[in-house]
């Protein structure tokens, strides 16, 4: 997730640029999240909150497919999830990681255990809502992790440019999250993509918890090079 990465994705400039790469990431494992929500819990969704506002007036219309307390606790618990990060996390993405990862690790768990429905469902919820919580406050443009009506209307209304560039990849990996997660479920095993979630999850927390230590690696180089060059000079 390189420099130059965050660049080409905001070539205009912003101060949270190097986070592009790393909300891609989080915008796939919620597709990843989703796909086994839909498709191993009752069609739910856990993390695309308009579609389960949609399946809960369709289940309480009397669809038989679509359960009400399912999606009516997908979306409790979301909004508990959104409302602690956004009250205790604020914009610290590494700490709300780590625990939107330890509660996947439950999910996982209780997929494994077959601790049923409610026992994978609620901390997925309450995880997705973490993440969309502090991305939230974080306000990185274009960047939402899960929800891509906005960005793909903005997409079609403004057109071209450094903007359309970050829409498209975020559709994409929301596009790419899903069919990962379709085909892990039909041709693996549903445990498979929440595992795969759990590891990307991981990974972005890791990799931003080591950020500041990178960060002060990269001014200490450059002040290093500057005083080199101040010599030169000389």
């Amino acid at each position: 997730m390189s420099e130059r990465r965050a660049t080409w994705m905001f070539p205009e400039g912003h101060a949270k640029a190097r986070l592009g790469p790393v909300l891609l990431v989080l915008t796939f494992a919620g597709g990843l999240v989703d796909a086994v929500s839909f498709l191993d819990l009752g069609k739910v969704f856990v993390a695309n909150m308009t579609g389960n506002v949609a399946f809960l007036g369709l289940a309480l219309a009397g669809v038989s497919e679509l359960s009400a307390p399912a999606s009516g606790t997908a979306l409790g618990g979301f909004l508990v999830g959104a409302a602690v990060a956004g009250r205790w996390g604020g914009e610290r993405l590494a700490l709300v990681v780590w625990v939107q990862a330890g509660l996947v690790a439950v999910s996982l768990g209780g997929l494994w255990l077959d601790g049923g429905r409610y026992a994978v469902l609620v901390p997925l919820a309450l995880g997705m809502g973490l993440q969309n919580g502090v991305v939230h406050k974080l306000a990185v443009p274009d960047l939402a992790t899960t929800v891509v009506t906005r960005t793909l209307a903005g997409l079609a209304a403004d057109g071209a440019g450094a903007a359309a560039r970050r829409r498209v990849l975020s559709v994409v990996a929301l596009f790419l999250g899903a069919l990962a997660g379709g085909l892990l479920h039909l041709w693996v095993d549903p445990r498979s993509a929440l595992g795969g979630v759990l590891a990307l999850l991981v990974g972005v927390a890791a990799w931003e918890t080591a950020a500041p230590r990178r960060t002060r690696r990269s001014a200490g180089a450059a002040g290093g090079m500057t005083a080199r060059q101040s010599r030169v000079d000389q």
